[in-house]
């Protein structure tokens, strides 16, 4: 018995790195995988239908039940087909996993309107379009006592912001407050909605200068993508119930729980404030805090 079996799961961008480690495991925990993927570059571009199906051929001659599928997830009727497929092939559809997307590296004052729509198309409207299709699905079955999951990918890229990734940033930060929005408002639907926020060996991290990396972050046992699968499969099982609107962290064998935006400190005058006392009780109270000298 598998922690999965039975479950019927989507997951976007498989076709390498972390999606198609955390496809081949969900897999062989007794999931019915759609893998999905455009076989692109790293930029977004040149894409083949091999990945995907190769993937799928690795997952069924291993005893594993999965079909291929290349819809293009930034194109919003072809995420519902994407959705569609895997209830037309296996009867349900129990989870989304959102994990597609594209790099175009530019700091901002080099970065082209099209290399910022292009990522935000993939990353934040790719997870918008899967997530609203599903919704719908779930919602139509008016089940409050399932155990559904839409699990999305963020980035430290987006929490921390990096300086050279404007575009992939926002979409990041973008899809946090998606999962918020969704954790909030599916809940009745028997709908769990997390985002995950990885480091690991892959063709994203392999395109960052080696100046930029973390110290020990080429570690290939301590990177393997195998440690994020983990993390997403016992967030797709029936198990995880408990947990929702959540950004859970997985780098290596360190899973993390972040804190959610919190008030670190409060002005408050009665009744409004003068500028000029404005200007000296944020410097006198926030400055310190902001620029981690203490009070």
């Amino acid at each position: 018995m598998g922690m999965l079996d039975g479950r019927v799961i989507v997951l976007t961008g498989s076709g390498r790195g972390i999606g198609a480690a955390t496809a081949k495991l969900l897999a062989a925990e007794g999931a019915s995988v759609v893998v999905n993927d455009l076989g692109v570059a790293l930029d977004g571009t040149e894409g083949n239908v091999g990945p995907a199906q190769e993937l799928v051929n690795e997952i069924t001659a291993a005893g594993g039940s999965a079909v291929a599928n290349t819809d293009d997830i930034a194109d919003y009727d072809a995420a519902g087909n994407l959705i569609q497929q895997a209830i037309t092939e296996f009867g349900k559809l129990d989870v989304v996993v959102n994990v597609a997307g594209i790099l175009r590296d530019r700091m901002i004052f080099n970065l082209s309107p099209e290399d910022w729509q292009s990522v935000l198309n993939v990353h934040l409207n790719g997870t918008f379009n899967t997530s609203k299709h599903a919704s719908v699905y779930w919602r139509e079955q008016r089940n409050a006592e399932a155990q559904n999951r839409i699990i999305n990918f963020t980035s430290v890229s987006g929490q921390f912001g990096a300086p050279g990734q404007p575009n992939y940033a926002a979409a990041k930060m973008g899809i946090i407050g998606l999962t918020y929005s969704c954790a909030n408002a599916l809940g009745r639907y028997g709908v769990t909605t997390n985002a995950i926020s990885p480091a690991a060996a892959t063709r994203m991290v392999g395109s960052i200068p080696d100046e930029r990396r973390k110290e020990g972050s080429t570690d290939a046992d301590a990177m393997s993508p195998d440690h994020v699968a983990r993390v997403v499969a016992y967030i797709a099982s029936e198990r995880s119930g408990w947990l929702n609107g959540q950004v859970i962290g997985s780098a290596g064998p360190k899973v993390t729980l972040y804190n959610k935006p919190a008030a670190l400190q409060e002005l408050i005058s009665v009744p409004k404030w003068e500028l000029d006392e404005l200007t000296t009780q944020m410097e006198k109270v926030f400055k310190p805090t902001v620029s981690g000298t203490g009070r």
